[in-house]
């Protein structure tokens, strides 16, 4: 029980700092596509924020991002924890985390894994055809499609292809 208590503790404060991050993405022309807590257990746990902006992301938009950042979590002061704050692109590999990832990403391929199995298995790679009312359509081989869950998918990510 203890486990599960500390896995909702992190999923709510990340969670906190997610909606933080979105109040000053979005104050400065961004978008969060993820944000995660990540570490702990001896090492210092990092909080890794992910950033976007339409014509993609600078060094310097990620600079100027953390600054503020760091500034407005030093502030609320609600971080139980030393931490480092990351703060990137989300590269080539994107998280896909909302349906609208998945919307905007269609036709484009990913790797997508659930969380319970599905024909008895997790994970699948295929092309994103759709996204809508909560599910994803991934064909998986040519003429093949896999109707998923968005609230199913434990992780996704583009596949530099």
């Amino acid at each position: 029980m203890a486990a599960g208590n500390e896995k909702n503790q992190t999923e709510s404060l990340t969670s906190r700092i997610q909606d933080c991050a979105e109040q000053l993405a979005a104050s400065m022309g961004m978008e969060i596509v993820l944000v995660e807590i990540k570490g702990g257990g001896g090492n210092r746990p990092i909080v890794r924020t992910y950033i976007d902006k339409s014509g993609g992301v600078t060094l310097s938009d990620c600079e100027q991002f953390s600054k503020r950042f760091s500034v407005l979590l030093d502030v609320e002061d609600w971080i139980p924890f030393h931490y480092t704050l990351e703060v990137s692109s989300p590269g080539l590999n994107r998280p896909l985390v909302k349906e609208a990832d998945y919307q905007r990403f269609a036709g484009k391929n990913a790797r997508v894994r659930t969380r319970s199995p599905i024909d008895g298995q997790k994970n699948f790679k295929g092309k994103i055809v759709a996204a809508a009312g909560g599910r994803v359509e991934l064909e998986t081989v040519p003429g093949k499609k896999l109707i998923i869950a968005v609230g199913e998918i434990d992780k996704a990510n583009l596949l530099e292809i």
